[in-house]
């Protein structure tokens, strides 16, 4: 069984509460910060208020000001208690404290407020301006401006602090959920893509050993025998494509360059293919004439015949018998291009942007395989440091797919 652990302790991107939170500053006129599980403070005092913007410039939050000592004590509290809310009044100023939860984890602390509840005076203004060290009738004259922020009001904006941040939280949840599926589905490629591979191969080769070495078989028996070899084949063919596919996603697939000539490979592949072209009648052509001899490409020659493999069985599965697939070879001086182009069943305009994508099936007609085939194509010529791309005017107009090297992988000889 694959199972892997969410990660609950990823990094908080901060930066994204941060304008949600200078929103709310702004539309409550509550000062308000923001800290992380370790009880730093990574947002704030965001200020909004004339009077808050006033304290900003004494030693209120300072870091050793007694607002930011009781903004760390009430942090302390939320974190040891997991979630336990821990308000303060601070000279006729209420301090309200909100924990951040992802997965049932406190991961951080809110700290809002900083407004009276009631109307102040100056002798509380007075007291207060010395603490902090602030004229005391400046500190009156703005804060006898502003209505006080009642029990009521505060449990209001508290409601919304509590919404704005569980939309926050609920999107880093489904975030690290998607991240978790595809740490799985790896791992599940790679892992149950060796496990098949295995048993294949011994059944493969025993089969083989009895179609060789039984020569008594009876008629039956050795259709069925010579029909199981080519399905297992065919499954190994896919188990291939899932480990392929799995190196891909998890940047594990390489590629082993050396100096080869173009026709070597474009010959190699042709090869492959050329018996079940024949079957349907198809008229198969290579320009120029020598396949690209005198080009010289440096190229995993195995993957790039896997490549071009892959694109003339996709144009022999889809053309019609009786029609035509051409493959052209253009040497310029920037980069070398391969083109494979049939006159088959084409592509539909809202099936281009996906033909690429794993998992991809041709939805048309004559469907088969697992839909990696072009995925794992690509990510091969994009690690030649070149680009695999198709065209198609439309349905039953046929399709050309176009590998393009760039003149540090070729050279014209």
């Amino acid at each position: 069984m694959i199972s892997i652990a969410p990660a609950h302790d990823a990094p908080v991107d901060w930066d994204a509460w941060r304008a949600p939170l200078q929103q709310f500053a702004q539309a409550t006129g509550l000062v308000v910060s923001a800290y992380d599980a370790g009880g730093d403070r990574t947002i704030g005092p965001l200020l909004a208020s004339r009077s808050a913007q006033l304290l900003a410039g004494s030693t209120l939050w300072h870091e050793a000001g007694p607002g930011s000592a009781l903004e760390r004590h009430m942090v302390a509290v939320v974190l040891a208690t997991n979630g336990a809310a821990a308000d303060e009044d601070f000279h006729g100023m209420r301090v309200c404290s909100l924990p951040l939860t992802q997965f049932g984890q406190v991961y951080g602390v809110l700290v809002f407020g900083w407004r009276s509840t009631d109307f102040s005076s100056p002798m509380a203004c007075e007291r207060l301006g010395k603490l902090v060290g602030v004229a005391g009738h400046a500190l009156w004259n703005a804060i006898r401006l502003e209505a006080p922020v009642a029990a009521a009001r505060l449990a209001t904006f508290r409601a919304l602090l509590h919404t704005l941040a569980g939309a926050l939280d609920r999107q880093r949840e489904t975030i690290e959920q998607l991240n978790q599926v595809n740490r799985t589905r790896e791992l599940f490629l790679a892992t149950v893509s060796h496990e098949m591979r295995t048993p294949l191969s011994a059944l493969s080769m025993r089969i083989d050993l009895m179609l060789k070495t039984l020569h008594d078989l009876p008629p039956a028996l050795a259709t069925g025998l010579q029909a199981m070899r080519v399905h297992v084949r065919q499954e190994a063919g896919m188990v291939d494509d899932l480990i392929d596919a799995a190196r891909t996603l998890t940047g594990q697939l390489s590629i082993a360059r050396s100096r080869v000539p173009l026709g070597r490979i474009v010959r190699d592949a042709v090869s492959t293919i050329e018996v079940n072209a024949h079957d349907k009648a198809i008229a198969f052509s290579v320009a120029p004439a020598d396949f690209g001899d005198r080009i010289l490409i440096a190229a995993d020659a195995r993957r790039l015949q896997q490549v071009l493999w892959n694109l003339l069985l996709n144009a022999i599965k889809f053309t019609p018998a009786g029609g035509a697939i051409k493959v052209n070879i253009h040497a310029g001086p920037q980069q070398v291009e391969i083109e494979v182009i049939d006159s088959g069943q084409g592509i539909a305009a809202d099936d281009l942007p996906h033909v690429f994508g794993a998992f991809t099936l041709q939805r048309h007609a004559n469907a088969s395989g697992l839909g990696l085939g072009l995925y794992i194509a690509r990510r091969i010529v994009e690690l030649h440091g070149g680009a695999l791309t198709v065209a198609s005017a439309g349905v039953d107009r046929g399709s050309t797919f176009t590998i393009r090297l760039p003149l540090e992988a070729a050279d014209a000889a």
